[in-house]
This record gives C-alpha cells, structure tokens and sequence, in this order.
C-alpha cells in the first residue's frame, strides 16, 4: 500500500488546510521563479565587460568552463567564521566544493558570506539583542551574494540557529536554483549534559566558584562543531533531512573526517546533476512545498526540537508563499509521538542519537506509521524513504545503505509502539494573557500547571538580583516583559533556566511567562514563550502587576491572569523606559528593524509577509 494512503488523517487534514490557506500566495510565489527561471541565468546575456569581471579571479581551467556556457557553475553561501565552533570546520568546504565542481566539468565559486553569530558567546549580554534580527540580515546577505547571477545553483553552508533560517528565506528568493544545504556537524560528546546543569545550578546558588563553572562549560564545548544538545543548531539539522534539503543521514556526521568531507563533494555533484545542465533541472521551489513544510513541523515535535522555529518555520514558510500558524504546530502536535530524549528533553547529546538510530531510524518509524510525507522529492534526487539510509565509506566510494531498524539505545530513541509520549510535548496557549507557546517535553506532568503569584520584570538581569536576595524563594510564576521583538530584539533568556530550576528544586511550584524566547535547550521549568501581543505594544502583559495570581495550564491550553475583569479594565498599561536597550554593542542599527518587525505568532521577520502584499487584502 502506498503511503499516502496510510497517512494520518490529521496530518492530511492540517496539511491540507494550510494548501487551501496558502494557495493565492502559493500560486504568486510559484509564478515568479518560473519567471526567474525562464529569464535564465544571465552569465550568457552579460556583457564582455561584466562577464569578465565575473570570472577575473578564476583559474585558466575555470575561465574556460564558464566562457562556453554549457556547463553549471555553483554558487557557494557559507557562514564560516574561525571564532565560533560550528562555523570553524567550514573553512575548508570551498575548495572541496571547487574540486569536486571540476571533476563534474563544471565551476563553483564562493559567491559571498554571511554573518554567524552565536547565542551561546551572547546569552544575557546586549548582542543577544541582535540575535534574532541577524536571521532576516542573513537572508538579505544571501540575496546580496547570489545577485550577481552568475549560477546554475547553489549550495548553502551553514548550522546554528539564526543561519539556517535566514540562508533558507534567502534561498528561497531564489528558488529557481537547485539548493543543498551542507551540514558542518556536531563536535564529539564532552562532558555529560546533566552534569553541566549541575554545576551550573550550584554556581547559581554560590556552591561553587566561577573556576569551576569555566571548567564545566570548557569541558562541555570544547572543539569544532556544533554543539551537541538538542537545541536550535541541531533541530535545524534535523528539519532540513525531513524536508530532503540534506544528502541522508548527514546531519550529525562530526566535521574533520573523511566521511564529512566525502559528503561535501558529493552534495556538490548531486547539486550539479540537479541543475538544468545536469540533466534533471529539480529547482529549490518545487520541492519545499507545503507538504516538505509539514515534514519539518513532524520531526520538530517528534524530535522535541527548539520553540524557536515556532518563529522561523513560519518565516520561512512565508518566504515560499505557504502560510502556517501555531494552531498548525498544536494540532500536529496531537498526534506526533515524542520519539527522542536528547538533552534538555533527557540526558543524551546528539551523538548519541546518531549512534543510537538517529535520523534515519525517525524517518523510519514515522513513514511506517503513516506519520509524515512520503511524497516529497528530495535533493537527493528521490523521495522521502530514501532518508532512512545512512551513508558509509567503501573504500574511497561513499554509499548508502539502509539504516538500523531498531533502536540500539531505548533511552534516547524509541520506535511509535512505544513512544516516550503519544504526543510532540508543544502547546499554543491562549487567555486573556494573549497566545504563546509551551515546549513540555523535557517537564515533568506534575510540574506543567502551575497557579501562583507572579512577580513582574522588565529586564532578565532583575530576575538573578531578586533570586540572590531570597525574593522568589517561594510558589511563583516569573514574568519578563518587554522582552518582544519590537521592544529589544526578542533576545534568549537562557540565563534565567539555573534560577528557576534551583526553585523548582526546592520543592516550589515554578513557571516562567515572557514576550521574549527561550533558549532551544530550555528544559524543565514551564515556560510560556513568544506572548503576543508584546508589552511594548500595549499586549495583555502589561497589565499584569507584581501580586497577580496567574494559571498557566498547557494541557488545556491556557494562560490566564486570575484578575476581576472590572478591575482589569480600569487599569492602564506599564510602560517601560527601553533606551538602555537601544544604543552600543551595534543597537542603534537596529532601529529600522524593530520599527518594520512583525509579530512573533507571524515568525517575527522584517520583510513584511513578502507576496502577501501583492494579493487582494494583503498589506507589507
């Protein structure tokens, strides 16, 4: 039986729903790359002059190759930077990339870079502000490297968690280039991840002393690559193999070995084979459609990935005319088991996973269970049960063969009979607080509701000043606002986790509500995230005040303020003095950004829904 006979019926009935939502968008975007397409590549209409400028600093051999036209040439978009640990091993991706170009008969040149930056070097400090706004600048500096119009195609080289995203909207700007993304993976385990929030909670409660912390954090990131907790870098990993924008089985291949390099030269040859001159023109948008979307929300919820692609899948949904909601995310999340337990959701690193089954033994188990499309042609030049291959090393040839069928390690990665929940862990919340989401994954049952006072902030760094002076030692729900896009930036709250899981320690009822994000390694604190509309905005959680007695209950979906509604209606909206946001570490550039940024519930971008604005009622 084919599989899309056996698809859940809620996954059809969502996806089908977001096709019927997106179809004037849809059909637009659509409309336009066929247009770019048929335009063609314009490296045969520039001039003398401009075509020489294209290639000046080519070798003779590659001079030649791009002279006659008849052969592809690849542009190359790479976030590498020699400071931060998953951006380092791509330095030597080009000239492989080149290499294996050449012994296709055809060229690749390095069409621009974009910048990298990481939230781990960032979290709590003012460059945190520019975190989420550096996705949409990434985007632009795609567009930026790929408007000189010289290529057949792309590859895009990236990883962490504002570079996917924003190489992804770029990308599909130009969607009528065929696209691979190249993966740099993850650096080896270090030192164990529940070891790491140990420490980190007693140097929280003065245990132990800063050297100590260091040592800790040193042990844990400690070579090149990427991190290796299941946040925002690695979720991005995983949702670009379940939308096929990855060769199988490669997203958690550590970098510097002969495998990942083997990977890297042949994800340069199969984006030629899938260029016009290759012979099987399969261009980036006619594969990310909405049913590859849909692909990327089930191995979110089923991996128990980052809350904040609840931001960027809806950016980058948008950026290929498909509109998704967070109403998308909960009802998928329904009938999406949790099949994985990868810090913060439990205690193994995504090297373990790897080893354990890994993606290919997700992919596996979801197809089997009629839990995801089948029907999404891949990069890889096939559809999707082709990701249940693992690629090996046969001598100097790279191969894949069929992955694992069974889990090697229960405890990290289960099969549907036996989920570790029947459900994603992800919930929308709604009330008279506004909408957020929950990730509850990786928190207890017990522990999800909790009803208590709250006490109100307007800056993270008041949260550890009350924590140390005794303050929340108590039942309590901690608000942050003014933390939303257009307030500062939306920056992580990372910071607050040792705080907060100290409380929660303590025996108290503990939950964390907040305009602002979390870090994608938020863990087993409650936390409602991304409250729209934000306190800067006159959102609901500015009404609140220090006392009020909140309920945040994820299994109904709902966060309320527990106030009389007389006495909520007379009151005004708290206003926050935000210049100290607004100005050094670069701020001040951001001002135009902040002023054009969307919702978070719309993915929280600057580009203002893009061919929103052309349809009958849309607006920029």
């Amino acid at each position: 039986m084919r599989q899309t006979l056996m698809l859940n019926p809620t996954i059809d009935r969502v996806t089908r729903r977001i096709e019927d939502r997106s179809a004037d968008r849809r059909r637009l975007y659509e409309e336009r790359m066929a247009r770019q397409h048929r335009r063609g590549v314009h490296r045969g209409e520039l001039s003398c002059g401009n075509l020489a400028h294209g290639f000046a600093a080519c070798g003779a051999g590659d001079k030649n190759s791009l002279k006659l036209m008849n052969s592809a040439n690849i542009g190359i978009v790479s976030s590498y930077n020699d400071m931060l640990s998953a951006h380092q091993p791509l330095e030597h991706f080009p000239e492989l990339i080149k290499q294996a170009a050449r012994g296709m008969g055809c060229t690749a040149q390095f069409a621009g870079g974009v910048p990298a930056m990481c939230d781990g070097v960032t979290q709590g400090q003012p460059g945190m502000e520019l975190s989420l706004f550096s996705r949409d600048v990434i985007a632009m500096a795609t567009a930026v490297a790929l408007s000189h119009n010289m290529f057949d195609g792309a590859l895009y080289l990236g990883v962490c968690d504002k570079i996917v995203p924003g190489l992804f909207i770029g990308a599909a700007r130009f969607g009528h280039l065929p696209a691979l993304f190249v993966p740099a993976g993850p650096m080896p385990s270090g030192l164990p991840n529940n070891e790491k929030s140990r420490i980190r909670q007693l140097y929280a409660e003065g245990k132990v002393g800063r050297d100590a912390l260091l040592e800790a954090e040193s042990e844990s990131y400690h070579s090149p690559g990427t991190c290796t907790f299941y946040g925002t870098a690695n979720s991005n990993q995983l949702m670009l193999e379940m939308m096929g924008l990855h060769l199988p089985g490669t997203s958690f291949v550590n970098p510097g070995t002969p495998l990942r390099d083997a990977i890297t030269r042949y994800g340069t040859e199969q984006v030629i084979r899938n260029s016009e001159q290759g012979g099987d023109y399969h261009p980036f948008y006619r594969q990310i459609t909405a049913k590859a979307i849909v692909n990327a929300m089930i191995g979110l919820l089923a991996s128990g990935g980052s809350t904040n692609h609840t931001l960027h899948l809806v950016a980058m949904a948008a950026a290929v005319g498909i509109t998704i909601t967070w109403d998308d995310f909960a009802e998928l999340s329904t009938v999406i088991p949790s099949l994985t337990r990868i810090y913060p959701n439990g205690q193994a690193d995504v090297n373990h996973f790897h080893a354990a089954g890994g993606v290919s033994l997700l992919v596996r188990e979801l197809l089997g269970a009629g839990l995801m499309h089948a029907d999404v042609k891949s990069a890889f030049g096939t559809d999707m049960h082709a990701y249940t291959q693992e690629p090996f090393l046969d001598g100097d040839q790279l191969v894949w063969r069929e992955g694992t069928r069974e889990s090697l390690d229960e405890e990290v990665v289960r099969p549907v009979a036996r989920a570790f929940s029947p459900t994603g862990g992800l919930a929308v919340l709604d009330g008279n607080l506004g909408r957020g989401v929950i990730k509850v994954s990786a928190v207890k049952p017990e522990q999800r509701r909790v009803e208590a006072p709250v006490r109100i902030f307007d800056d993270q760094s008041q949260v550890k000043a009350a924590f140390e002076g005794g303050e929340l030692d108590r039942d309590v729900i901690v608000v942050v606002r003014f933390q939303g896009p257009r307030a500062n930036g939306m920056p992580e709250l990372h910071q607050l986790t040792p705080f907060l899981g100290v409380l929660q320690d303590r025996g108290h009822r503990v939950a964390l509500v907040t305009d602002g994000r979390m870090s994608g390694a938020s863990g087993k604190v409650p936390a409602a995230i991304h409250v729209t509309p934000e306190a800067v905005d006159a959102g609901p959680l500015a009404y609140l005040r220090d006392g009020d007695v909140v309920s945040l209950d994820p299994d109904n979906g709902e966060l309320r303020a527990l106030v009389d509604a007389a006495e909520w209606a007379s009151r005004e909206p708290a206003i926050c003095d935000l210049d100290h946001y607004h100005h050094g570490m670069g701020r001040e550039l951001f001002a135009g950004f902040r002023q054009l940024v969307g919702g978070a519930e719309e993915g929280a971008a600057v580009f203002g829904g893009f061919d929103a604005a052309d349809l009958p009622g849309g607006h920029s």
